[in-house]
């Protein structure tokens, strides 16, 4: 998808010129990158909640509890994702959210992480999607169970009508009954699991390095200033028009 945008004229400098205000920013750049470490430390210190429920999930492996997500490992990263029963495509936020971490899934198995993606949607309607994106991620269904209202991505249809629902810690609007967000949890050698950490609404942006490498580049995330961003530009994988091909302006060397 070509976006075509206004160019405003911009400041053209000398290359000194360049380098002293590439100076200045890289030491906010490292401010901030120091400030990010610190609220990693905040983060890794909240305290935990131990999971007394007995949540159950509809995985390939079968029936399976919270626990067994987390496989050989310590740690369970679960990523909450908008696909609802009956839906026929899964969110495309999401959807491009799992196209970022799907590859990095083998480097965190082997670093005592386990990522799953949850979904209320029956296990049948999660693996069609799955299959049609591509994807390697774990996915399993929480359908019939409340392990997506008791983490507040999703919402009963009368907590909808009611015109406000909590999620991200805090009373607000909902735009429907299913929200996007990520959950971290850790077991003990006990079979103890606890909730360590949820992120929510932007929150997400972390996992995204198409909105990194997006800004740094002259123009930015080119987003609306109102209304929907994300999904003004992006689309699921399958979904963009195909870009034409490039002529070659060498001849052919057979």
């Amino acid at each position: 998808m070509n976006m075509r945008i206004d160019k405003q004229p911009h400041r053209v400098a000398s290359r000194d010129e360049w380098i002293e205000a590439s100076r200045r920013l890289v030491a906010r750049e490292k401010e901030l990158t120091r400030a990010h470490d610190r609220l990693a430390e905040e983060r890794r210190a909240l305290p935990w909640v131990r999971i007394d429920k007995d949540y159950r999930f509809g995985t390939s492996a079968g029936q399976q509890r919270l626990i067994d997500l987390f496989g050989e490992n310590e740690q369970l990263l679960v990523y909450h994702f908008m696909l609802a029963p009956g839906d026929e495509a899964g969110c495309i936020g999401c959807s491009f959210l799992i196209d970022h971490i799907d590859g990095v899934l083998v480097h965190l198995r082997h670093h005592g992480v386990s990522v799953v993606a949850v979904s209320r949607a029956p296990l049948e309607e999660i693996a069609r999607y799955r299959s049609r994106m591509g994807w390697n991620i774990p996915w399993v269904s929480s359908h019939g169970s409340d392990f997506n209202y008791d983490f507040k991505v999703s919402f009963r249809p009368e907590e909808v009508a009611a015109g406000e629902v909590d999620y991200n810690f805090k009373r607000q609007a909902p735009w429907g009954e299913e929200a996007s967000g990520l959950s971290a949890f850790i077991r003990n050698d006990q079979g103890e699991v606890f909730h360590s950490y949820s992120s929510f609404g932007r929150g997400g942006e972390a996992l995204l390095p198409a909105y990194a490498l997006l800004d740094m580049t002259p123009l930015g995330r080119r987003e609306p200033a109102q209304g929907p961003k994300m999904s003004s530009w992006v689309r699921r994988h399958d979904e963009y028009e195909p870009q034409p091909q490039a002529t070659s302006q060498h001849g052919c060397c057979h």
